[in-house]
C-alpha cells in the first residue's frame, strides 16, 4: 500500500494533475494491479487519503463517535466521549507522521517545518488540528485532532426535561450567560444548542478564535479570528472582531471562547443594551469564574474593582458542565451576585440537581422579565 501510494504521489507530482477521485482511480488502474471494480474504488479511496486526506487516521475521523484523535509518535489514541483509549492503528515511522502533519497543515495555508515546528490549523471539514515536530516534540511528531460533527443536538439530547425547561427560560429571559467547564466537557456543544433556542427574528453575531459553533438558527453571522501569515502580518484578533460585531446590529452577541483581553469589549457590549449575550469560559468549578474573569480583565487593562462592577452589570448566569467517566453532564446553574461585604462577585448555585441558595434570585430574574419560573427552581414540598 505504501509503495503504491508513493508511486501514485510521484505520478501526480510529475503530471501536475489534480488528485480528484476519478484521477486517483485511473492512476491506481494504471499500476497494473489486478483488482475488481469495488476493490479499485476502495484502494483508490485509501490512496487519496494518503495523498490529500488524513491517511490512516481517516477512518477514525469518519467515526461519528470519535471526538479526539491524538498521535504520540507512533501511538494513536481516540476519545469516544468516555475517556482516551488506544486505537488499533499504529504509525510506525516518524517520517510518516511528519509528512501527514505537514500535508494537513499546508492544505490549511499554514507552515510546519524545522523553522516553525508547531502549527494550529482547521481542516476543511471543521476538524481542529495541532501539530508539533521534533525536537520540540521529544518523542514526536505529535498530532492532536478535535473533530467537528455536523449533527445538531436538541436540548433534550443533552439534559433531562426539567433542566431543559430551566435553560430554555434563561434564553427566553435574555439573561447573559457563560457556559463553563474543563477541556472537552461539551461547552461548545451546549452553547450551540442553546443558541438554537433564540427566536428566529433575532440576529446572532458569533465571534470565535476558530469557527466551531453551528447553531441551528436562520440568522447567524460568524466572524473568525485570523493568525498572522508566514511574514508575521495580517493577524485579526478577537478584540478587533468584538468591536466589528458591535457595528453589525447584533441581537445576541456571542464570543465562542473568552480567553483574553476581548472579555473587556464583551462586557462593555453587554452593558450597552445587548441583552442575552453568551460565551464559553474554561473553569473547573463555578467558584473559579471570578478569578478567571479577573485574570482576563487584567490582560485588557481593566482594574479588579472595575472588572467586578462590569461583570455584575453584564452577566447573570453561569452554566457549569463537567466531563465524567459516564460522559458529559450539566453540573449546575449559578447566578452572579455581589458579595455582602463588598461589590466583588460571588457565585451562588441556583440549581445543582435540586434548587440552591441562588434559586430565589434566578426566579426573580425570570419573573421581572415576564418569563414563567420553571418547576426545577420551585422548592421541594416538605
Amino acid at each position: 500500500m505504501t509503495g503504491l501510494s508513493s508511486r501514485v504521489r510521484r505520478q501526480f507530482a510529475q503530471d501536475g494533475v489534480e488528485a480528484t477521485p476519478a484521477a486517483v482511480a485511473d492512476a491506481v488502474r494504471r499500476e497494473n494491479v489486478v483488482l475488481g471494480g469495488r476493490a479499485v474504488l476502495r484502494l483508490s479511496g485509501q490512496v487519496r487519503d494518503e495523498l490529500l486526506g488524513a491517511g490512516p487516521l481517516a477512518p477514525l475521523l469518519a467515526d461519528p463517535e470519535v471526538t479526539d484523535v491524538l498521535v504520540n509518535g507512533g501511538q494513536v489514541w481516540v476519545d469516544r466521549g468516555a475517556g482516551l483509549q488506544r486505537a488499533a492503528i499504529r504509525l510506525d515511522r516518524p517520517d510518516e507522521v511528519r509528512r501527514l502533519a505537514q500535508r494537513l497543515v499546508a492544505a490549511c495555508g499554514r507552515r510546519l517545518d524545522d523553522g516553525r515546528p508547531y502549527a494550529d490549523a482547521r481542516l476543511p471539514d471543521g476538524t481542529r488540528l495541532h501539530a508539533v515536530l521534533p525536537p520540540v516534540a521529544v518523542d514526536g511528531p505529535y498530532l492532536s485532532l478535535r473533530t467537528f460533527r455536523q449533527r445538531p443536538f436538541t436540548l433534550g439530547d443533552l439534559v433531562p426535561p426539567p433542566v431543559a425547561a430551566l435553560l430554555t427560560a434563561v434564553v427566553e429571559a435574555r439573561l447573559a450567560y457563560l457556559v463553563t467547564g474543563g477541556t472537552g466537557s461539551g461547552k461548545t456543544t451546549l452553547l450551540a444548542t442553546l443558541l438554537g433556542l433564540v427566536p428566529p427574528d433575532e440576529r446572532i453575531v458569533l465571534v470565535e478564535d476558530a469557527s466551531e459553533l453551528r447553531p441551528v438558527h436562520p440568522h447567524v453571522v460568524a466572524l473568525q479570528a485570523r493568525t498572522a501569515n508566514v511574514e508575521g502580518a495580517g493577524a485579526v484578533g478577537l478584540t478587533d472582531l468584538v468591536r466589528q460585531a458591535l457595528r453589525m446590529r447584533p441581537d445576541r452577541l456571542v464570543v465562542g471562547e473568552c480567553r483574553g483581553a476581548e472579555i473587556v469589549d464583551l462586557l462593555a457590549a453587554l452593558n450597552t443594551g445587548h441583552d442575552g449575550g453568551a460565551g464559553t469560559l474554561h473553569a473547573n468549578a463555578p467558584g473559579d469564574v471570578p478569578a478567571r474573569l479577573e485574570a482576563l480583565g487584567m490582560l485588557g487593562g481593566l482594574p479588579r474593582a472595575a472588572l467586578h462592577a462590569q461583570v455584575l452589570a453584564a452577566l447573570q448566569v453561569i452554566i457549569q458542565v463537567r466531563r465524567t467517566v459516564a460522559g458529559r453532564t450539566l453540573e449546575s446553574i449559578s447566578v452572579l451576585v455581589p458579595a455582602a461585604e463588598s461589590r466583588l462577585i460571588t457565585v451562588l448555585p441556583a440549581w445543582a440537581g435540586t434548587p440552591g441558595p441562588g434559586a430565589a434570585i434566578l426566579a426573580r430574574m425570570f419573573h421581572d422579565r415576564g418569563v414563567v419560573v420553571p418547576p426545577a427552581l420551585h422548592p421541594a414540598a416538605p
